[in-house]
């Protein structure tokens, strides 16, 4: 199994001081370089156009970190591609292929949020369709050099040559998903990776989606190894299980807070340590605790990727850092141990 860690750059404090927006960009370009020397096989970094998050351009932040690290892949979080176009997005991340010698990755989505929509001049009467028309112009971009297409939300294209390429001919695709059963059978029939953000309930309730996506995937005749899952949540991890939950509190209380209706009641203590508990969705707790949410979940899903998101409502670097190492050093290893070990089979009679 890969790990990788993932961030949204999100504000604490919101966004009217620049000193404290290029602070986090710096925290997160230092994140990375950690989470490169340390083994994490992954990072991410989201797009988000509001005043409380940092970055509205992934590439540009990856580009950096790509400069100051050596192995690990670097990956948006998601890419808006509805708002996006696919022609630019595909130019930016081949750009940085060959910037980070191969390592880009690309994730899109439709986005959690509308704000890029009037931004950018869609209408959100047309949220589906733009996101299956450029998805669709973005898997023939990564397929060859040169494209004829033609859509409704673009303009159209003439034996347009798309450069760069990249580094070794095509980018990994990857779409993130929330659950709905039409986001598994897209992602099925494309034959591209799904990334499962798992952020609340019981897992379980995800293992049809994930059935469906391979199903979907294997009738539209794709490989089952072409058909990768990853499942993303919100991570911190300490050698103790209650002092890691008493230290993300606080500060996952309040990035909760801040993305939820106005009126909204805030979180209670009681909804989040179910959250935390060994089948909740939060994976926060103690390196035994963490590893065995990993490998119950991977009971479930069969997944190949986990993605952790750390950093959320303004918790220090320094706790982010050992979060990192303990999953780098600690949980990763056990993991891929226990995944390594043989089936037990019922001795014969």
């Amino acid at each position: 199994m890969e790990f990788g860690i993932y961030t949204f750059g999100d504000l604490a404090h919101g966004a009217s001081d620049m000193k404290h927006v290029r602070e986090r960009i710096n925290d997160i370009v230092e994140a990375a370089t950690f989470a490169d020397e340390a083994g994490i096989d992954v990072f991410g970094v989201g797009e988000h156009h509001r005043p409380d998050f940092a970055i509205s351009s992934p590439s540009v932040v990856l580009a950096t970190i790509a400069a100051v690290t050596q192995r690990i892949r670097l990956t948006s979080a998601v890419s808006i591609l509805s708002s996006d176009d696919p022609v630019r997005l595909y130019q930016q991340f081949s750009t940085l292929d060959l910037v980070s010698a191969g390592r880009a990755e690309l994730l899109v989505g439709r986005g959690a949020y509308i704000e890029s929509f009037p931004l950018f001049g869609y209408a959100l009467v047309d949220y589906e369709a733009l996101f299956e028309e450029k998805l669709a112009l973005l898997q023939a971009i990564d397929e060859r050099a040169v494209v004829t297409w033609q859509g409704h939300h673009r303009p159209a294209l003439d034996a347009a040559a798309i450069m760069p390429r990249p580094l070794h001919g095509h980018l990994p695709i990857w779409i993130a998903a929330g659950g709905t059963p039409t986001s598994a059978i897209r992602a099925g029939r494309a034959g591209l990776p799904l990334n499962l953000a798992n952020i609340g309930g019981m897992p379980e309730r995800f293992v049809p989606f994930i059935d469906l996506y391979r199903q979907s995937g294997i009738e539209a005749g794709h490989p089952r190894d072409a058909l990768q899952v990853a499942i993303s949540g919100h991570f911190h991890v300490q050698r103790d299980g209650r002092r890691a939950r008493d230290e993300f509190f606080p500060y996952y209380r309040s990035y909760i807070a801040n993305n939820l209706p106005r009126g909204h009641a805030a979180m209670s203590r009681e909804e989040y340590e179910a959250l935390a508990s060994p089948r909740g969705a939060l994976f926060v707790g103690s390196v035994q605790e963490i590893v065995d949410k990993v490998l119950m979940e991977h009971e479930l899903f069969g997944h190949q990727r986990y993605m952790a998101q750390m950093d959320v409502g303004g918790v220090p670097f320094e706790k982010v850092r050992d979060s990192i190492e303990l999953l780098a050093t600690e949980v990763a290893p056990a993991v891929r141990k226990a995944l390594r070990q043989p089936t037990k089979t019922p001795a014969s009679a």
